[in-house]
């Protein structure tokens, strides 16, 4: 995948920069705050350690949602709330954050955001996509071809529901 945006029916996924982290955190907060929000400095980790699989969703300049994607080579989770380093590309994809604004419902945004992991993490020969499902998202998942698997450690700061997830490549 190469870091030009990649457009669907007007709706452009690109990759994230500075003047983007507003608008991030405003979605973030609209979504997750049963969980809690994760400060900037951890969101922007994530950026910073992966930028070639962390993206953004627009529709004619609007914002509609983000990518937050790194390589992960463990069997459990990165926890919540805390920064990452630059992260070498093995192991699996591990999808930390996908989140879209209430103007992006019905716009078909989450299988374009997969297929664009998919298809990054078929790029750096990785062999599955990971995430921990939350707020009952693991149906939403099921679907997409996720299954759960368990996870040798808790999974405590990611909620009461989570589920460690994968889908081999």
């Amino acid at each position: 995948m190469t870091n030009t945006g990649m457009t669907h029916d007007k709706t452009t996924l690109r990759p994230i920069t500075d003047a983007d982290w507003d608008g991030i955190m405003a979605i973030q907060a609209q979504c997750y705050g049963a969980l809690g929000p994760e400060s900037l400095e951890v969101m922007q980790s994530k950026w910073h350690s992966s930028p070639g699989s962390c993206f953004v969703m627009e529709l004619q300049g609007e914002l509609l949602g983000y990518c937050l994607a790194h390589p992960w080579q463990h069997d459990t989770p990165p926890p919540l709330y805390q920064t990452l380093p630059p992260l070498e590309r093995h192991g699996k994809l591990y999808l930390h954050d996908m989140a879209f604004s209430a103007h992006a419902r019905g716009k078909g945004l989450g299988k374009q955001a997969l297929a664009k992991l998919t298809q990054q993490a078929r790029a750096w020969q990785l062999n599955a996509l990971a995430l921990v499902a939350v707020l009952g998202a693991d149906s939403y998942w099921q679907k997409q071809g996720f299954s759960a698997i368990p996870s040798p450690k808790p999974l405590d700061s990611y909620g009461p529901d989570a589920l460690y997830m994968t889908r081999p490549l």
